[in-house]
Order: C-alpha cells, then sequence, then structure tokens
C-alpha cells in the first residue's frame, strides 16, 4: 500500500456559523492522506499512482464553497475522493481555521476525518 500526502495546504476561505465569519473570511490550514493499492509495483509512471495534483484541486475546489461546518467539508472531500479513485483504501484528512473568533484564544480549531474502506 502507498499514501499520497498533502501536507499545510493554505486557503483563505469564508466558513463558519458566525455573519462576520463568511464576510471577513479566514485562515485554513488542510493536511490530506491517501491510502492506495497502486497498479504496478514498482511505481514507474503517472498511471500506476495517484495524481497529487488532482487531489489537490478537489481539496482547493471545496474549499471555495462557504460552509458553516468543516466537518462537512473534510466528509465532502473524503466523498469525492472515494468516487474518483476506487482504488483507495484509507483516507485522513484534517482542517484547521488559524485564526478561530474566540476572545483571548491563542491556537486554532479544527476537525479530523477518517476514513478506511472495510475489510472483504
Amino acid at each position: 500500500m502507498l499514501s499520497i500526502e498533502l501536507r499545510r495546504l493554505r486557503f483563505h476561505a469564508f466558513h463558519g456559523v458566525f455573519p462576520e465569519e463568511r464576510i471577513l473570511g479566514n485562515e485554513y490550514e488542510a493536511d490530506l492522506s491517501v491510502s492506495f493499492i497502486p497498479a504496478a509495483l514498482p511505481v514507474y509512471q503517472l498511471g500506476d499512482t495517484m495524481d497529487y495534483t488532482s487531489l489537490y484541486e478537489m481539496v482547493k475546489r471545496r474549499m471555495a464553497i462557504p460552509t458553516p461546518l468543516l466537518e462537512t467539508i473534510a466528509t465532502e472531500i473524503s466523498d469525492e475522493i472515494r468516487l474518483q479513485y476506487p482504488q483507495v483504501t484509507g483516507i485522513r484528512i484534517s482542517i484547521r481555521k488559524l485564526y478561530p473568533p474566540v476572545n483571548s484564544f491563542e491556537g486554532t480549531v479544527g476537525v479530523s476525518f477518517e476514513w478506511n474502506k472495510p475489510l472483504a
């Protein structure tokens, strides 16, 4: 099994439950790990693996759609990856809001979602 990993992807987006979040936006960071069974080993060509630029574009497109909950975004990205790549055996995605609108709060908030293909 192989994994393609995209780390510290940065986006300015307009997610959140508060009206000001939808107006001002916030900075977000995402990590994505996708495990799969390659078409051939060793892997010598792109057709035998997964294209990380395609995975990045999926995350980028979904991050551009304002949504109240990060949980929704994480699970929908996972669903899209599974539909596009049937060879996927596992997905882990984390999304962090870098500047949450909480008084006197230092740090980030976020969600993580993990999906693993059931064993047959």
